[in-house]
């Protein structure tokens, strides 16, 4: 004979908060929130509300009563006798709120202890690559600062669109006000052709290069300044000879 399952049930909606109440019952629904929390742990079938609505089957994860979501885990269950055996994670997390009807397919696995411990939890609890959220924390801060050094400090939007525009094809940094370009010339207010000076002496070479580039990215700067001002002025259409004779 085929397992048996229990087909509890959550139904609601965005205006009534949903409930939950297994076949056949004819006492009160009881809240969403306590019928999650009982449920950690077990086979569940999750649809969502529209426009968006999606069906997920997986394992309850977790169910938050402070931030009202779920988490659901809907890789396949572990087919071992073992039920410490770690479960694949493929997790997808849900507002309670968008749940149109969730359905109990299995209840959770009966714990060998009474303790409550991460190594005894069900379902299991992964351990976390501490090294691998540690090189991505670097490098997202290394990221920011590059980003922040980047950033002119009290400077003109010209100034840092020429910046921008150097940074994309030689290296460039701040030096207070000025646009130091490869260590090799500095641009100093209000960046014109004639503002920039060899750091290096007698490196006329660089000095050339950078004074080109600065003259076309200043073209390049007024021509696009110059549309976006045409764009956004209503243009003057002289009336048709209908309408200056009144027709």
């Amino acid at each position: 004979m085929a397992e048996t399952k229990r087909q509890g049930s959550v139904k609601g909606s965005a205006q009534n908060k949903p409930h939950i109440a297994g076949p056949g019952m004819a006492t009160p629904l009881v809240p969403v929130e306590a019928a999650l929390s009982g449920a950690i742990g077990a086979r569940v079938r999750i649809t969502t509300a529209q426009p968006t609505g999606s069906v997920l089957e997986g394992t309850l994860f977790t169910a938050c009563p402070i931030t009202n979501l779920v988490a659901i885990n809907t890789a396949p269950a572990p087919t071992s006798a073992d039920p410490k055996q770690a479960q694949n994670g493929d997790y997808y997390v849900i507002p309670v709120s968008r749940i149109q009807n969730l359905q109990i397919l299995a209840l959770a696995p009966p714990s060998n202890t009474t303790s409550s411990t991460f190594t005894d939890a069900q379902p299991t609890i992964q351990a976390l690559d501490t090294r691998a959220l540690k090189a991505r924390e670097a490098k997202a801060i290394g990221e920011a600062l590059d980003r922040e050094a980047r950033r002119g400090k009290g400077v003109t939007p010209l100034a840092q669109d020429l910046f921008d525009a150097f940074s994309r094809t030689m290296p460039a940094r701040w030096n207070g006000h000025n646009i130091i370009v490869a260590d090799a010339v500095t641009i100093a207010p209000p960046y014109r052709v004639d503002d920039c000076r060899s750091i290096v002496e007698g490196d006329t070479a660089a000095l050339t290069r950078v004074r080109k580039v600065l003259e076309m990215e200043r073209k390049k700067i007024e021509f696009r300044n110059a549309s976006a001002t045409i764009g956004s002025t209503s243009t003057f259409r002289r009336p048709s000879v209908d309408q200056r004779k009144g027709g």
